[in-house]
């Protein structure tokens, strides 16, 4: 592979992996804010019951939009993982399993919402359980996402990488790389305390853990998408 090649297969990479982001975040933010928001009734169990069988089909499209989303974070860890790998190969793979946890804790997290719909649509599982037991139990599948945090955890320390990798490459800002380093390392701290201290959110708020990294994230994304990377590739990167 010649150089020029390898820069052209990288900036080709740097397009896609803009795109990917940018692209399926809108669809996890109306999966959460637009559907979910709208049908889970907090603390009524059977409330949200009756507005997922009325809704289905909006129900089902916050399933579409979550699988969309994870298939998105599939697509970008691997155009990052090519562009990357070129800084520190080994590392490069270190951040693509981080982000593959979370992509793969994301579908079955999706998955477990077939499974609300089979409990509340299927007539038998009414018969054996009750109907009353069988909202309180499809909310519990419901609550899956709560899963959401373990699988942040490895997204925090993989994007913690590959921001890493980014400082060190010149292929973006530097200030940028950094700033994306920190609100990563923050995301991850901040998210393995709270699943060994839950109280921790009277002091941080939720939405403080991934919110700052998103940012950056958005902001690199953006950069990529526009910019591309920088010809300057640094010192630290191995030839082709």
């Amino acid at each position: 592979m010649t150089v020029d090649t390898g820069r052209a297969s990288r900036q080709r990479a740097a397009k896609v992996a803009g795109f990917a982001y940018l692209l399926s975040l809108p669809f996890v933010i109306y999966a959460h804010f637009g559907i979910s928001a709208r049908l889970v009734v907090t603390g009524d169990a059977a409330a949200t019951a009756r507005n997922i069988v009325a809704h289905e089909r909006l129900f089902r499209v916050g399933i579409v939009c979550n699988l969309l989303y994870a298939a998105g974070v599939f697509v970008l860890l691997a155009a990052l993982h090519v562009i990357l790998k070129r800084v520190d190969e080994n590392l490069s793979l270190v951040a693509a399993c981080g982000r593959l946890v979370y992509a793969v804790v994301w579908v079955v997290m999706t998955l477990n919402l077939f499974t609300v719909l089979r409990l509340l649509k299927g007539p038998d599982f009414a018969r054996v359980l009750g109907a009353e037991q069988t909202p309180v139990l499809a909310r519990i599948f419901l609550s899956g996402f709560d899963g959401y945090y373990v699988a942040l955890l490895f997204y925090g320390l993989g994007a913690t990488v590959s921001s890493y990798l980014w400082f060190k490459s010149h292929f973006i800002p530097r200030a940028l790389a950094a700033t994306s380093v920190i609100s990563s390392l923050f995301c991850a701290a901040c998210t393995l305390v709270f699943l060994i201290l839950p109280d921790v959110t009277k002091v941080v708020n939720l939405w403080w853990f991934d919110s700052p990294m998103a940012v950056f994230e958005i902001a690199t994304s953006l950069w990529l998408l526009f910019k591309g990377l920088r010809t300057h590739e640094g010192t630290q990167a191995r030839a082709v």
